[in-house]
């Protein structure tokens, strides 16, 4: 009898692992739905950190557009200290001193997303302006010092590039295998995939990046911008992962 308790005892600690172990490949996705916000107003459910960000009505829903036409060089989010302080707290001079020198991109962090590590981050963009830049990009691993990675598509270039902001230095890590034209006006899809150090990047479901990064990912996570571009993002999704 005793046999049988513990043989029964074991197969409900198994039941409890695969129990789990499918809870944790389950894991819900983060839709960030702006179907509720204002239209013409700063966005709630990104705080915009860098440059002019606001919710647009394209067609009949809404969507996040960063509008470049009112960028100026240098020039950081209206109330970033409140939007710093909400983000990080006590940490939040580092991160504006480090910010303040990635102001020539334009960057938005998602709300309710506090530490993506392993997963998908999807999202739609369309180009919609830019004379100098026409670029949108997925942010992440944004670190309390501001410090963060993006992987970003630049219409005056046509490529899917994955870049490091670090210590006051942007550097330029991996281009996509091929260069992709695309129109402007016109939605497309991104996604990237990481699982550890490995880092996938995705255009219109084609995977174009494969890269090990130096260490795994931790941090917040949001959209990214260039200079003057006008940009819309929608759809954006974070399926976490173990």
């Amino acid at each position: 009898m005793k046999k049988l308790l513990a043989a029964t005892a074991g197969l409900g600690i198994v039941a409890a692992g695969f129990a789990l172990m499918a809870q944790t490949k389950a894991a819900k996705p983060i839709h960030v739905d702006l179907a509720q916000e204002k239209a013409g107003a700063e966005p709630t459910h990104f705080i915009p950190i860098v440059g002019y960000w606001v919710v647009a009505a394209e067609g009949t829903k809404n969507v996040l557009m960063v509008d470049g036409r009112k960028w100026k060089k240098g020039e950081p989010s209206a109330g970033l200290v409140d939007k710093a302080r909400a983000i990080y707290g006590s940490r939040h001079e580092e991160f504006i001193d480090n910010v303040k020198a990635w102001a020539y991109f334009p960057i938005a962090v998602a709300q309710g997303i506090d530490d993506f590590q392993n997963g998908e981050i999807s999202m739609r963009f369309q180009m919609v302006d830019g004379a100098l830049d026409r670029c949108s990009g997925i942010l992440f691993n944004v670190k309390p010092n501001g410090d963060y990675l993006t992987v970003r598509f630049n219409g005056t270039e046509d490529n899917l590039v994955l870049w490091t902001f670090n210590k006051g230095v942007r550097k330029f890590v991996k281009k996509g295998a091929e260069d992709m034209p695309l129109k402007m006006k016109e939605w497309y899809s991104m996604k990237i995939l990481v699982q550890g150090t490995r880092l996938e990047g995705y255009l219109n479901g084609k995977k174009l990046l494969d890269y090990t990064l130096p260490e795994p990912v931790s941090g917040k996570v949001g959209v990214w911008s260039k200079t003057d571009s006008v940009s819309y993002f929608d759809d954006y999704t974070v399926t976490p992962a173990q």
